[in-house]
């Protein structure tokens, strides 16, 4: 699932993800793939994140009650 979240808050800082992943001591590619939803980053890295925007775990990494649900119906 794609992180929005991340994408918006990285956005609002007037951050690139260059400069976000150099903050962070990652690659580019790695918060690029965060942002597609391609690869699940480690609390660590989380956290990190987190702090360089200014955010809390459940701001950028928590799922809405509402997208739980629509994984969680089968149809």
């Amino acid at each position: 699932m794609k992180n929005l979240k991340l994408k918006a808050a990285r956005a609002g800082m007037d951050l690139s993800q260059d400069e976000l992943a150099k903050r962070c001591g990652v690659s580019r590619q790695t918060i690029s793939a965060i942002e597609k939803g391609d690869y699940n980053p480690t609390i660590n890295l989380c956290i990190a994140i987190c702090k360089e925007l200014g955010k809390t775990l459940d701001d950028l990494f928590w799922e809405d009650a509402v997208d739980c649900v629509k994984f969680s119906v089968k149809t």
